[in-house]
């Protein structure tokens, strides 16, 4: 398995908008592109972080040079109107292959 790690700022009041934009946009990178989904978080300081699991390297090096490009408009312009303009669409914090996997998903 492999794991990407992006963080986003958001524009204050612009939670809301930038987390239904990113819930319509990791459903589609899944459908099209074949990731295992995603997990967002807030850190104390107020950005947005997501957590991505896929297949393999290959899976996400395809996904990462296509730019991630997915069929809603809307969902992509709610998600970039939302990040504060300084922001990048995706700041990619990390990029690794799981060694070992304790997570318990069910139960």
């Amino acid at each position: 398995m492999y794991v990407a790690v992006y963080r986003w700022t958001v524009k204050p009041g612009q939670e809301e908008q930038f987390r239904e934009a990113w819930r319509r946009g990791t459903r589609a990178i899944t459908r099209i592109y074949g990731s295992f989904g995603s997990r967002l978080h807030r850190d104390e300081q107020g950005r947005f972080l997501g957590y991505a699991e896929w297949p393999d390297k290959a899976s996400w090096q395809k996904a990462f040079d296509a730019k991630m490009v997915y069929d809603d408009p809307e969902a992509r312009a709610m998600f970039i109107n939302a990040l504060v303009p300084e922001s990048k669409p995706g700041e990619l914090i990390a990029a690794m292959e799981v060694t070992d996997d304790l997570l318990q998903r069910d139960g």
